[in-house]
């Protein structure tokens, strides 16, 4: 099969590999129909992190059964499933309680897996013809009779959907609140949409790319052009000093300060000074225990000069880690069939598997336009 391949720190490149199999009774195997490239590909992409060379990237994937192991009892060869991106077994103690991006079985001595992800196991990603599926009875979401019609919208439900409205939900956000989120990249965006669908009576987007406020202006957003002390400023001015109800940092670990230098801090402590008193922030950009990357020892020790002293005197509370996506991605799923969602209009960019390593540069460097690129192998 033809598959997206990391060769080391921005080289990839599609090349022929041993086809997805089923290993387990309790897999399935599927031909990816539509596959997508995330925000947190790029921190593989460039060499951030441990992601081993030859391995396959891809964790937003969709497609069609083609073939079930003889353990699987609900999924059909020909039903077409979205995979949520975090791989639960369905019987753990904490994919008991809902929290699947947390199994404490599919990544043995860590808690969580996904497919094509650094340190989250050994399973290849989607960025491919074929993918195989384990705990296929649990993991695999069959989607409605309008799939086919509506795939570009429900392959969001395998990752950025969901992690958009897990963080306003981990904000505490409720109709009628106000909300600041901080990033307009495809995950910012998504929780803009989850905020408006919720009944937000504002929702703030902090970002300085253009291209990317325009979008979540036509969602319902307000634009907030600047970030740091102007940030919060602006966000102040927007709710009469007030600040407000919640925040979301949608950016993670590579955001920017006011000059322009990475700054890991930066997002946190702007999300701190703009959130009224007791105020709820919700985080689920990615931050790393080790970045050797970094320019601070700090922030490569996966530490940073964070405000705790404002936090605690407003009394703030902050929630933190990846979105459950099996805790969403049906009721997500049923705002899309119903017309009352649409994540993709945030895609820019419709690609071949085969413009994969062109599309990644283009979007590493954050090129104007460049919002949300889906691969169709």
């Amino acid at each position: 099969m033809k598959a997206v391949v990391y060769n080391g720190p921005r080289d990839v490149a599609v090349k022929t590999v041993p086809d997805a199999r089923i290993v387990k009774p309790t897999d399935v195997l599927v031909k990816i129909t539509t596959t997508n490239i995330c925000g947190s590909d790029l921190h593989m992409y460039e060499g951030r992190t441990g992601f081993e060379p030859g391995r396959i990237f891809g964790h937003e994937n969709l497609g069609q059964v083609i073939e079930i192991g003889n353990a699987v009892e609900r999924v059909k060869v020909g039903d077409r499933v979205c995979l949520p991106f975090n791989i639960g077994c369905g019987f753990c103690e904490n994919c008991e309680r809902g929290l699947t991006g947390f199994c404490l079985t599919a990544n043995p001595g860590a808690a969580g897996a996904a497919y094509g992800f650094a340190e989250m196991g050994p399973w290849e990603g989607g960025q491919a013809e074929l993918l195989r599926v384990p705990y296929a009875d649990f993991n695999c979401l069959i989607l409605p009779e309008d799939a086919a019609e509506k795939e570009d919208d429900y392959v969001m439900l395998s990752d950025i959907f969901p992690t958009g409205w897990h963080a306003t939900e981990l904000a505490g956000l409720r109709p009628g609140d106000s909300v600041a989120i901080y990033g307009a990249g495809p995950v910012g965006l998504m929780a803009a949409h989850a905020a408006v669908i919720k009944g937000a009576s504002q929702v703030l987007v902090v970002d300085t790319h253009p291209d990317r406020l325009a979008l979540a202006e036509k969602l319902g957003a307000t634009a907030v052009n600047a970030v740091g002390d102007a940030a919060v400023q602006k966000i102040l001015d927007l709710t009469d000093g007030r600040g407000t109800d919640c925040g979301c940092e949608c950016v993670g670990y590579q955001c920017c300060n006011k000059h322009g230098h990475e700054d890991n801090a930066a997002t946190m402590n702007s999300l701190v000074a703009s959130t009224r008193a007791t105020g709820g922030i919700g985080v689920v950009g990615v931050f790393v225990p080790q970045d050797p990357g970094a320019a601070s020892e700090l922030a490569q020790a996966g530490k940073m000069p964070f405000d705790f002293g404002s936090l605690w005197f407003k009394g703030q509370q902050i929630r933190t880690g990846q979105a459950n996506v099996k805790a969403y991605n049906r009721q997500l799923a049923r705002l899309i069939h119903q017309g009352k969602a649409n994540p993709a209009a945030i895609i820019s960019h419709r690609l071949k598997l085969a413009e994969a390593p062109a599309a990644y540069g283009h979007f590493d460097e954050r090129a104007a336009g460049w919002t949300k690129v889906i691969l169709k192998p």
